[in-house]
């Protein structure tokens, strides 16, 4: 490893672009963020503070998700390995810990903290985006309107506590209109392969948070002695229901779907909803597990928008005009499973069925697909 190499873009086309273990570190300190954004749901459910918890998690989740994925972006195009690189990248994950440590006095609405490390985040990418503006003319002009963007922003969100909090939507806003604007003077070189395979480590992530949370609800109602057969069933669905998850969004390859700019920010972008659905599954499941699947709604409403959303990111352009009438019936059969008895059990059923039928219809298109001519 060197100290400084320049930062000149990266090969769009290189063949087996993969994560850097220093990648997989700056995830792996997401874990704590994401854990506590759904752990603060879940408190609010449970405390009966459902209307604060619900307004609270879109936006704690907003700042952990665009942190991580301007990150992510930056990373593909211009990751040096650098020693420079990786202890910015280190500064970066220290931001991530502050803001982790600020999300439970977030959701009490004391974002200081939280804003804190959100600013350490982005202000250690600030410089990130200096470094390539002076090694990478071509693309100066992009990196330049990154980097004072990006900074003068950070000045908004330090004054936010003394704002009203719609200000929060106008901040985020801006924040996600900067890489639109900023990309239209020269696009970076981020790689599609290895774009998508970052957003399905973090999909990862969260999945793995709602196992977690799960688990750890099902140890807890143990210890209380609650109904084995009953939490052994919702155990059992809420398992069924995250193996769901993860099949639908690993069903097929995406990175063939990022084809310009306007199709990777809608795609990248669309993601928040991809990920907020599944970090609240698990709160849901720790919730319908305490209450003995009373509210099944909690896990039934984010099942149901993380299949609508990954049926519009990864289904819907492929044209599979069955698939995505099958996608939208279960959509609407899950939102329905709250009205039965068994609310969590019945919507794993759903997840089940919607995977069979995916399958059998993948299948067929194959099988009709025409052979690739020779020539």
């Amino acid at each position: 490893m060197q100290l400084h190499l320049p930062m000149a873009g990266r090969d769009p086309a290189q063949a087996h672009r993969a994560s850097t273990p220093l990648e997989l570190f700056f995830d792996l300190t997401f874990v704590v963020a994401v854990s506590q954004a759904a752990s603060g749901l879940h408190h609010g459910l449970v405390e009966g503070h459902a209307g604060d918890a619900l307004f609270g998690f879109p936006f704690v989740f907003f700042g952990i998700w665009w942190a991580w994925m301007n990150f992510t972006w930056f990373a593909s195009a211009y990751d040096t390995d650098d020693g420079v690189y990786r202890v910015t990248t280190l500064l970066q994950i220290t931001g991530v810990l502050i803001l982790a440590a600020g999300v439970p006095r977030a959701f009490d609405g004391d974002w200081r903290i939280g804003i804190a490390g959100y600013v350490v985040m982005r202000l250690a990418l600030v410089s990130q985006w200096l470094r390539a503006a002076k090694a990478d003319p071509e693309r100066r002009r992009t990196a330049l309107r990154y980097a004072g963007a990006i900074a003068a922003l950070q000045v908004c969100w330090i004054l936010l506590p003394l704002l009203p909090v719609w200000f929060f939507l106008v901040f985020a806003i801006l924040e996600m209109a900067v890489p639109v604007w900023a990309e239209r003077a020269a696009l970076t070189t981020w790689h599609p392969h290895h774009i998508t395979e970052r957003y399905s480590l973090f999909t990862l992530i969260v999945l793995g948070e709602s196992v977690l949370a799960a688990t750890t609800a099902t140890q807890a109602a143990l210890d209380s002695g609650a109904n084995l057969p009953e939490l052994i069933a919702l155990a059992a669905s809420g398992l069924v229901i995250v193996f769901g998850m993860w099949w639908l969004y690993f069903d097929r390859p995406a990175q063939y779907l990022l084809t310009s700019l306007r199709t990777s920010i809608a795609w990248g972008y669309s993601h928040y909803v991809v990920f907020a659905s599944a970090a609240a599954v698990g709160a849901g499941l720790e919730e319908a597990v305490a209450a003995h699947d009373h509210i099944g709604w909690v896990v039934a409403v984010p099942v149901a928008v993380y299949v609508l959303s990954v049926w519009a990111l990864q289904v819907r352009p492929r044209k599979e005009y069955l698939c995505d009438a099958v996608h939208l019936v279960a959509v609407v059969l899950i939102l329905l499973t709250p009205l039965t008895p068994w609310s969590v059990p019945a919507t794993a059923a759903v997840v089940v069925v919607l995977i069979v039928i995916s399958v059998v219809l993948g299948q067929r298109s194959i099988l009709e697909r025409p052979e690739r001519s020779a020539l």
